[in-house]
């Protein structure tokens, strides 16, 4: 997998393109990720990528011509996604992950100031995408958390396969509490049924909780 991120601050992906099982994959060649900035494909002499908007209004919006120039830079894999990170696309969840890893390429483009010229969106952007129902400075963060449930779901990047099954989201329920050695840590013990061996019990107490979970803190998923 192919993903290109075009922004105006690739150094803000440095340290995250390099740490934790992110990295690794990335060392491994599981996913190859490029970085673009629009202000290399400027043609002014102060290279301005953006400038105020018509009609009036507070902020500057990013200009269209650089951020079509430098995605028509890049190569084009037979079964891509140009995704636009805005608060008005369409929220992230783990399904759509699931979605994204099937595809040969993913171009991010991370907005900033106020966003971009709408004419970047009816005629590059195949797909509006959101972190949240909040405002953020900058694209960059809600395209790194992208990444991180895009590429985490292809194979090898994590060590246990297995373990991506059982995790918040991928049966719609939050996930099961989990507890670790000592039994019991200032007086709080694990549950009994955790430590009885009794597999068929463990997964009875488990579905249980996620139910219990899930009723408790996101009803909107049951």
């Amino acid at each position: 997998m192919r993903i290109d991120i075009v922004t105006l601050f690739p150094e803000f992906f440095t340290s995250p393109l390099q740490t934790s099982l992110l990295g690794k994959a990335i060392a491994n060649q599981i996913a190859e990720v490029h970085l673009t900035n629009p202000r290399d494909f400027t043609t002014d002499k102060h290279h301005r990528v953006d400038d105020e908007p018509y009609g009036g209004g507070v902020g500057m919006l990013m200009k269209p011509d650089p951020i079509f120039a430098a995605v028509e830079s890049l190569p084009s894999l037979p079964k891509r996604e140009i995704i636009y990170l805005t608060p008005q696309g369409e929220p992230m969840k783990q399904e759509l992950f699931k979605e994204l890893v099937t595809y040969d390429q993913l171009i991010l483009i991370c907005g900033s100031y106020e966003g971009v010229d709408e004419r970047v969106c009816e005629h590059l952007v195949t797909r509006e995408v959101s972190l949240g129902d909040f405002v953020l400075t900058c694209g960059e963060i809600p395209a790194l958390a992208l990444i991180n449930g895009v590429v985490r779901l292809r194979p090898g990047t994590v060590g246990k396969e297995d373990s991506l099954k059982f995790e918040s989201f991928e049966d719609g329920l939050l996930d099961y509490p989990q507890y670790t050695r000592p039994p019991i840590f200032r007086g709080w013990e694990v549950p009994e049924v955790l430590r009885s061996g009794n597999h068929k019990l463990i997964a009875a107490w488990r579905k249980e909780q996620q139910l219990l979970r899930t009723r408790q803190r996101r009803p909107d998923l049951l």
